[in-house]
This record gives structure tokens, sequence and C-alpha cells, in this order.
């Protein structure tokens, strides 16, 4: 019999740099004594398999890319601060709004291995030579602004962030919030954050994280008064507990999972990162930590890791060919009507010249609404923003004051639609 494990990290303390650990059984207890989740999960673990395999088949036989495999895949996403009140101020809900679209915008570059420490890889790949380099996937996580459930009150083009609401009611699912992507941010005491393995958005199964283990920087002012999300652990400030954990609500393990002789079965069931059956703490250094299964060096910088976040930045290609294989699994339970139509938009203006220098134009065919800007780099740090009324010339320069080469993402907003497009900056 297959079984569940739902993961999860808790800390010791909340000291400066505590170490993540695992426990597993009461949440493993929980789902399978509930009938109706436990066959959800059966079920769409044996759909998931052959999916696995039949993307197995096309990468590994063909030689085909995954990004390659599908087109560009988006993710509604919906974040609860269920601890906010619904009268709180209007700057602290627009702060934790903007500290959702931070955490995205982590979660676009981590995925999409655009992040900017993934250049660390190119020192470290020698270490690792059953590793075939850095896995990335064709996705767009997006916070969804249309047709959200009725009685939740928020309007049609306002992002899904809400605030005070009985969300979950201590569980692990609201059916309310089926075909979301949902996070939801709440005081969990001394856990870090925690996620189904292999998760179910129909049924509104969600990925839960503690208040100072979300987004990066120094958080909302008032949120958790002297405890800013973000920058409390030094550990976990860069928001990556939550790409670590939907890593786990898109079937990956931890790359610590096991020994064994046939990867496919044992493990964390990828055969491109070394097995392990010890978690690795802090920021060791790579390569410097031998495997507790034989020779090979321990992946530490994995996202499925426990490391420190400054010191996790990459997936391998065969989890990222697991988690496409999860999506494509549940693809169909994801609600699409809750994004907006962005083809309008995207088809109404370009940016050139790309690559540039800092210093590039947004060009549009017409405006029929006011619309915003907003630059930001890797980390998800906003590098520039200004807002443009319908009024405005048809075409905006746009300059960064002493940018550092690399890729940066343009957030364009007009009206309920938000397009995304990267930049590269020499």
């Amino acid at each position: 019999m297959k079984k569940i494990i739902l993961s999860f990290f808790l800390l010791t303390s909340v000291a400066i740099n505590a170490q993540r650990t695992c426990g597993v059984e009461e949440k493993l207890q929980k789902i399978m004594a509930d009938p109706i989740q436990r066959e959800i999960y059966l079920k769409g673990q044996e759909k998931f398999e052959k999916e696995l395999e039949k993307l197995n088949n096309r990468v590994y036989r063909s030689g085909e890319s995954i990004d390659n495999v599908n087109a560009t895949t988006r993710i509604p996403m919906a974040f609860h601060f269920p601890s906010v009140s619904p009268s709180a101020s209007a700057t602290l809900k627009n702060c934790l709004r903007a500290l959702a679209q931070n955490q995205v915008n982590s979660l676009n570059a981590d995925y999409n291995a655009t992040n900017a420490d993934i250049s660390n890889w190119a020192s470290a790949a020698s270490f690792y030579p059953t590793v075939s380099g850095v896995g990335s996937i064709d996705i767009q996580f997006v916070i969804a602004t249309q047709n959200h459930p009725a009685g939740t009150g928020i309007a049609n083009g306002t992002v899904a962030v809400t605030f005070g609401t009985n969300f979950l009611n201590g569980a692990d699912e609201d059916p309310t919030w089926a075909g979301y992507m949902n996070v939801v941010v709440r005081n969990e005491g001394g856990i870090l954050g925690y996620s189904p393995l292999g998760g179910y958005p129909g049924a509104g199964w969600t990925v839960v994280l503690n208040t100072w283990a979300f987004g990066s920087g120094s958080g909302c002012s008032g949120y958790v008064p002297g405890v800013p999300p973000g920058s409390v652990q030094t550990g976990i400030n860069k928001g990556r507990t939550l790409t670590h954990e939907l890593g786990h609500f898109f079937n990956l393990n931890h790359t610590f999972n096991g020994c064994g002789t046939n990867c496919n079965f044992t493990g964390d069931r990828v055969c491109d990162t070394p097995p392990s059956s010890v978690e690795q703490y802090g920021c060791p250094s790579p390569g410097s930590i031998t495997s507790s299964c034989g020779t090979n060096k321990v992946l530490t910088m994995n996202y499925m890791d426990y490391t420190d976040d400054a010191c996790m930045y990459m997936f391998t290609p065969g989890q990222m060919t697991r988690v496409q294989a999860w999506y494509n699994s549940i693809a169909s339970e994801f609600n699409m009507t809750t994004l907006s139509n962005d083809e309008v938009v995207k088809n109404n203006f370009n940016i050139f010249p790309n690559p540039n220098n800092g210093t590039f134009t947004i060009r549009f065919n017409d405006l029929s609404d006011d619309y915003s800007v907003e630059v930001f780099d890797i980390s998800g740090r906003i590098v520039f923003e200004d807002y443009y009324t319908q009024s405005s010339n048809l075409e905006q320069t746009i300059s960064i004051d002493k940018p550092s080469s690399g890729v940066y993402f343009v957030n364009v907003k007009s009206g309920s639609s938000i397009i995304t497009e990267k930049i590269i900056i020499k």
C-alpha cells in the first residue's frame, strides 16, 4: 500500500538560524484515517505514475528537454491571512498583498532557474557527476484576479488575498477555495510550514506557512508586532520555505529520504539526486559532505533539503520531470477562469531593446486603461515602479538606476490583467 507522507518543518526554537527537522506521523495518520482523502490520494498517485512513465520515456529516451514538453504552465494562487482583521488598515493590507507578490516573484525565479544564486552551480557541479544539470520548468505562478468564490467579498479584478477569514479552521483543505493553489499564512507556533506530498487543488488542499517563514525582506509593520515575516530567522529569509513546500505539493520528497539500489523506487525516487538518509542544516560548502548511502556527495544546495535559504538554490532535471508529471495529472483541478485573459494586454505592447543596459522602452499600440510598471530582480527586489494614466504617451522609457547585469522581470498591470515579461540587462 502506498503511503502519504506529509512534510513538516519543525523548528527547535525561534532563535536565529534555528534548525529545521521533519515530523510526519501525526498528519500521516490523519490523512490515512480519512477514507475520502485516502481514496483521492491513491487514485491520484496511480494516475501520476502513468504520467511520469510517459514523460520519462519522452525526456530521457529522446533527449527532449522538459521545457519543450508543455507550453508555459500558469498556476492560479490565493493567499490567506486569517490572523489579520478585515478591519485592518489599508496600509497593512496593501503591504501584505505586495509581500504575497514578492513571494510569487521568488517562486517564479526558483522554479524557472532564473534565481541569482543559480550561478553558484557552475563551481559546484564537479562534485556531483550524477547530476546532469540544473532543473527548470516553464511555469508562471500568478495571484488570481477573477471569478472568486461567492461570499468571499473579493471583487472581480482584485487579487485573491484574504484577511480574517476562517480558512481551514485548523484543517488542511477548504472546498470553498477549490481550484486555487492556496497558501495559508498563520501563526503555527514552532512549525515552519507543511504541505501534503502530492496536493489536490480540486479538493482545496493547501500549503501552510508560519508568519515568519513567508516572503522576504522586512515584512509588514503591524502584521505580527515585533516579528515581521521574513526577517526574524536569518536562515529562512529568502522565501524558500514556500519553494520547498510547493515541491512537496507537486510530489517531490526530501532528498534525504533514504538509501536503496533502485532509484526509481527508493529514496526520493529521483535518479539524478544523490541518495542520502541524513538531512543537512546551515550552509555547508559544496561537496563537503559524503552521503550516508555511499561515496556520493550530498546535494546540499537542493531545495528539498533543510539547508538555509541562502544556500539552497536548485532543483535537478529529474525533479522537474516529476513536478511536470504531477501537474499534468492534476491540471484539470485548477480553475483557470480565475486568471484574467492577459492575451489582449500582452499583444498590445512590446518591450525593446531586450537585452539592454538598464534603459528600455515599453510601447503600447493603444491605451484603454491606466497602467503601472514594476521591475524586479530575480531575488524579488523591486528596482523600479511607476503609475501611468490613460492619457500618457504610448511609449514610456524606463531607466533603472545603476543596475547589475542579469535577468529581471517586468510586471505591466492594466485593469485586472497583469503581464510579466523577462528582460536581460547586460
